[in-house]
């Protein structure tokens, strides 16, 4: 279980905290808007006002007791800066700051954010490559060059295993599991057989990933 303080109460805020509790952790949420607050105060414990622009705020809930502290504020950027600076100052051990700009975020890892992350980005990047092919389920990006990718197998495919396909060498790529409705099978062995329908969770390159479903619409 880990501890977690959520400051910024407005829609992502409140998704990220609701699923930290979820997940089992301790959360603490903050927000200066105190009918927002009101109206947390059912679903979590820990539930406070206050203005974390003001470092006495910060101080009384003992900043260096938590694992997590999130800076989930959007529309104001200022107060983020202000936040994420007296967070490190405070002792904070691992600060994630939003921003929504490149610059933002420049700025957020010079004050010392150790993470910084960009939801509105990383929803417009998803939904471009979700939709720049018909054939792509999920995607999930890990570096500039490497992503998971859910896709569907190709039709001459069934019935033949994942050796008889070579599908590393032949396409690039590396499969990390099978999924076929809600069935989910983690790590296939050489050995399985691919059936009608399934549907291949793989590894590498959006390149070599491209090329498959391509190859994909034309069968």
């Amino acid at each position: 279980m880990k501890s977690v303080l959520v400051i910024g109460m407005g829609i992502l805020g409140r998704q990220l905290a609701y699923k930290m509790q979820e997940m089992g952790n301790a959360v603490m949420v903050i927000d200066k808007n105190e009918d927002l607050i009101q109206e947390l105060s059912d679903k979590f414990k820990d539930a406070m006002v206050g203005d974390c622009t003001n470092e006495g705020v910060l101080r009384s809930v003992g900043i260096n007791n938590f694992d997590y502290c999130f800076v989930a504020i959007g529309e104001d950027f200022y107060a983020s800066l202000e936040i994420t600076s007296i967070l490190k100052e405070l002792g904070a051990k691992h600060v994630i700051s939003k921003a929504k700009l490149q610059r933002q975020a420049t700025f957020l890892k010079q004050i010392g954010a150790d993470e910084v992350f960009y939801p509105e980005k990383e929803i417009a990047e998803k939904l471009a490559v979700r939709y720049n092919a018909t054939n792509i389920f999920d995607f999930i990006e890990l570096t500039s060059d490497y992503s998971i990718f859910e896709i569907p197998i190709l039709p001459k495919w069934i019935h033949k295993t994942i050796m008889d396909v070579n599908v590393r060498r032949s396409y690039n790529i590396n499969i990390i599991a099978i999924k076929n409705g809600s069935t989910i099978n983690p790590a296939p062995t050489g050995n399985y057989t691919f059936c009608k329908d399934d549907h291949i969770v793989v590894i590498g390159k959006p390149s070599d990933v491209f090329k498959l479903t391509a190859k994909i619409e034309q069968n």
